[in-house]
């Protein structure tokens, strides 16, 4: 039954997207499955872009979609903010990268370190990858250790030491937690410096972390996991983490790419923990390409090439490029302590409407998020790990998914979503009410 009404939903995709359909045939000629980013494409095909506005998107059929995407959560001001546009049009006309730096790099540097508990300095880099990725080498390099704690079903990015039980199948999982790799060829000396925990249980986890306490040198998670529907962790669990890695010497990650838009100082200020380095990406750069990571200034310095050589070598031609610097800084500007409340007080609105709709359908439905973050996810019970994560449903995820793009409504493929300033509480009406509709329709 479930896979007749995806496809009556698939079908009626078919017919408003027929140039999408077309621009995703040629792409597939030049791009290994039409596509170069996975979390953009889905299937037939994906939706391709014509113009964003505002709250909207609007593809190359004229079809207009409310977006909750928007951009993996990084425009965090809508689409085409006059005060971006404004201000990349200043900065295109005086130079586009320069090898020198610009005086925004000092403004947006200090902005940061102002708001973020965690902050004495910072550097910038061009994604979030990199970000983690630095802020790993930091560790590693500060403590002298090599090995590294992650979470099962946390992602990082794209590099080596993260890529690692992603997104295992269920079936390779294995009671001791073994670490999993991402990709066939991954060298499996890779796997044995990874040491795999459980997200919430902290007996688990401070039993590995003092069995490792002699090699670990970090341990990096989300505060709020993206990938679970942007759930937040118990409270008590990262007060725990926090207390066993200081006493332990380990050193604390905050992977801050997406969290950071929950609160002014991100979600360490939210939860009153704050980590040794952190990780930020996304709302920084104003829509653009960016990445940073900072933390405490003794760690930080081993990047100091201020009277020498550094210990860590850092370059990259776009660090801290122009054209990023000042829409994250326009974006930063306009993110004020009552910006946040507002944001943070729709994003509730939006998840207790959905819970008493589906109260009153009487759906298998939970309802996960915070701040101005959301999901779905078709189970009864609320997610504490990866492994509980994996009993959702995901044949009706994916048919909510292209019933609510069919009904002019775009979620990431996990469905899940952002607001943006510009969401008022007559879109969380709107997105609720064809939510009801959708979920009445599949039922």
């Amino acid at each position: 039954m479930e896979s007749r009404k995806l496809n009556l939903e698939i079908n009626k995709y078919l017919l408003k997207t027929k140039k999408s359909k077309i621009l995703q045939e040629k792409a597939a000629k030049y791009l290994p499955g039409g596509s170069t980013r996975e979390a953009q494409y889905f299937d037939p095909y994906p939706i391709f872009i014509n113009h964003g506005k505002g709250h909207y998107i609007y593809d190359v059929d004229g079809n207009e979609y409310l977006d909750f995407v928007i951009n993996a959560t990084s425009l965090i001001l809508g689409h085409s903010h006059p005060g971006i546009v404004d201000r990349l049009k200043i900065q295109a006309n005086k130079g586009t990268a320069f090898s020198g730096p610009i005086e925004d790099l000092i403004n947006l540097s200090e902005i940061l370190c102002d708001r973020i508990p965690s902050l004495d300095t910072l550097r910038f880099t061009n994604s979030g990858t990199e970000a983690t990725l630095l802020a790993i080498r930091a560790a590693r390099a500060f403590t002298k250790k090599n090995k590294i704690a992650k979470f099962e079903g946390g992602y990082h990015g794209a590099h080596e030491t993260v890529a690692i039980s992603v997104s295992p199948n269920i079936n390779d999982l294995t009671d001791d937690m073994k670490p999993i790799a991402g990709y066939v060829g991954q060298p499996e000396g890779i796997l044995n410096d990874v040491i795999m925990l459980p997200y919430n249980d902290l007996n688990v986890c401070e039993a590995k972390l003092r069995e490792y306490k002699d090699s670990l040198s970090c341990v990096i998670m989300e505060p709020v996991i993206s990938s679970f529907g942007y759930t937040p962790l118990d409270l008590d669990f990262l007060i725990g983490i926090r207390t066993i890695t200081k006493e332990l010497g380990i050193l604390l990650i905050f992977d801050e790419v997406q969290s950071l838009r929950i609160a002014y100082g991100g979600a360490q200020e939210h939860f009153g923990i704050i980590p040794d380095l952190t990780a930020m990406g996304k709302i920084i750069g104003g829509g653009l390409p960016v990445g940073a990571f900072g933390g405490r200034e003794e760690i930080m310095s081993l990047y100091d090439q201020s009277e020498g050589k550094a210990v860590i070598p850092h370059s990259g031609t776009f660090n801290g490029n122009p054209m990023t610097l000042v829409a994250g800084l326009e974006t930063m500007k306009h993110l004020t302590p009552d910006t946040y409340k507002r944001l943070n007080n729709l994003g509730e609105m939006l998840r207790l409407k959905l819970r008493a709709v589906i109260a009153e359908l009487e759906m298998p439905v939970m309802i996960s998020g915070i701040g101005s973050l959301f999901g779905i996810h078709f189970r009864n019970e609320p997610i504490k790990d990866y492994r509980s994560s994996l009993k959702s449903d995901k044949l009706m995820r994916r048919i909510l998914f292209t019933a609510l793009l069919n009904e002019g409504i775009l979620l990431q493929g996990q469905t899940a979503g952002a607001l943006n300033i510009l969401t008022k509480e007559a879109d969380i009406d709107n997105f609720v009410k064809v939510t009801r509709e959708v979920l009445s329709r599949i039922k």
